[in-house]
């Protein structure tokens, strides 16, 4: 399976893969598209979008280099999905309610600075959301404030509203919006939907 994540700095952008090759001809139609290994883009990227399968979270970070990732913001969007299918629409974790994935990797990349977000909402809707019912909100934490800001000024940029929800124990409770998220999509095969906090 390839992985891929992209860097983005100043509007120049680095994907990453494994395999650089595969990605050619992606380059020769984006030519403002660099293509590089993980370690590449983590070196190149002053603010890093881990958007991975869970499962192999850790490994793109192993690849990418910790040094590379000491002291950046790194966006977490992925999800501890099992690799079990989903039963009546429900996904299943590989992490529990104590522990999330995003505090295991943070643990194990002390030196990064990790936000959770966009692991709640699909692609197709990341960037300038629209729906009837206006901004949809995206739920984030973290340990480091000036990442939560980068992140923040992100989600503004797209579109998003912004919860703050703390510190990185809260990603316990944000990881699991995604089976939520997931259940229209299973059962109906609707996908174009997002969260709201209303206060």
């Amino acid at each position: 399976m390839q992985i891929h994540r992209v860097t983005s700095v100043q509007n120049q952008l680095l994907q990453a893969t494994r395999t650089v090759i595969k990605l050619a001809e992606r380059a020769k139609q984006n030519p403002k598209v660099r293509i590089g290994s993980f370690a590449d883009s983590a070196k190149f990227g002053e603010l890093i979008a881990l958007a991975v399968k869970g499962t192999a979270a850790q490994a793109a970070l192993h690849a990418a280099n910790a040094e590379n990732l000491a002291g950046k913001t790194v966006m977490d969007a992925t999800n501890p999905i099992a690799d079990e299918p989903p039963i009546n629409g429900i996904l299943k974790f590989f992490t529990n309610l104590d522990e999330s994935s995003m505090e295991r990797l943070q643990r194990e990349f002390g030196d990064a600075n990790f936000v959770k977000a966009f692991n709640s909402v699909g692609s197709a809707c990341m960037v300038d959301p629209k729906f009837t019912g206006g901004k949809p909100t995206m739920f984030i934490c973290r340990n480091n404030d000036a990442a939560k800001r980068s992140v923040s000024e992100i989600l503004d940029q797209f579109g998003w509203d912004t919860a703050d929800m703390g510190k990185a124990e809260a990603a316990r409770a944000i990881e699991p919006l995604c089976m939520l998220w997931c259940i229209p999509g299973f059962l109906r095969n609707d996908w174009i939907h997002a969260f709201k906090l209303l206060n």
